[in-house]
């Protein structure tokens, strides 16, 4: 069996860098005490998801003065921690660019070494997220493990509302998909995840932000592909996917995947690339859609 064993740091949001970082530095080095492999943060760690009063240029400013670059300290001293605790770290911040700041999350290998780094498509452009920039592509990287490479994608949180992005992901070989969140999870938000990794056999680990947070309840998630396994007579026979559901309070939660297992059910599952029929789904990427958005109000 290669199991790993994943810690979704569940924290009540910084209110500054500094925060971020001391508080992210400290949960780590406990999710390594109790042998995790990875550790994730939620979406916007940096700066705990908070945005600013669009009316109070002044506010604004200080929001941008606090976007930052892979160069920065608060990246560098995660890539060092992870390195000296031999932990992968999964870790989201405000990153600066010319124009919009990017909303980014990196993953850190156990050697210190960002092996992805992936900025939100789908940006929430109905909320004070219309103030960062798109990024353009998912992408999926090796992750050398303790027990040998794994292919690793991310989403982040609206990202996961769609389809495609999952899709994308599993047809470039992705295991696990890392999804760093913030917002109010439901029943429906689950169901459309545990559909996610079922339809696409990959594993889903997300991280929300505690229910101190006010657009977030907790709720955190690690989704298993596995559906299915076979009865004695080789019937295929139901099983739950969902490996782990976090309460609202803040805490470090944790749940270990045996990769052995997810292999095994990739090769022999009949969904994710199996019997698709692309050259009917022209559709799919087409600009614009059937119905123009323009609500009354926003149901979300």
């Amino acid at each position: 069996m290669k199991k790993i064993k994943i810690a979704l740091l569940q924290l009540h949001a910084p209110n500054s860098v500094e925060e971020a970082l001391e508080k992210g530095l400290v949960a780590c080095k406990e999710a390594k005490k109790n042998n995790a492999d990875i550790a994730l943060f939620p979406e916007l760690w940096s700066n705990g998801y908070k945005f600013f009063d669009p009316k109070n240029p002044s506010e604004k400013k200080h929001w941008l003065e606090n976007a930052l670059t892979d160069q920065s300290s608060f990246v560098c001293e995660h890539q060092d921690l992870a390195k000296e605790l031999g932990m992968a770290i999964g870790l989201t911040y405000l990153e600066d660019q010319k124009e919009e700041p990017l909303n980014t999350f990196c993953l850190i290998d156990m050697n210190g070494k960002i092996v992805l780094s992936y900025s939100k498509v789908h940006i929430v452009t109905f909320s004070m997220e219309q103030y960062c920039a798109s990024g353009n592509k998912f992408e999926v990287s090796t992750l050398e493990t303790k027990v040998g490479p794994m292919k690793v994608g991310a989403m982040i949180c609206f990202d996961r509302e769609f389809p495609e992005p999952a899709r994308v992901l599993a047809l470039k070989e992705a295991e696990l998909v890392l999804i760093p969140n913030c917002c109010i999870f439901d029943d429906h938000r689950i169901a459309q995840m545990k559909t996610r990794a079922f339809e696409n056999k990959i594993a889903l680990a997300m991280t929300n932000y505690p229910a101190s947070h006010e657009e977030a309840n907790g709720m955190s998630l690690i989704i298993s592909p596995i559906s299915f396994t076979h009865n004695e007579s080789g019937q295929g026979k139901y099983k739950e996917n969902l490996l782990l559901k976090t309460g609202p309070e803040e805490g470090i939660y944790y749940c270990e995947l045996d990769l052995d297992e997810i292999r095994e059910y990739q090769k022999n599952a009949i969904w994710g690339a199996n019997f698709r029929h692309p050259n009917t789904y022209a559709e799919f990427v087409k600009e614009g859609t059937n119905r123009k958005f323009s609500p009354k109000k926003i149901i979300h």
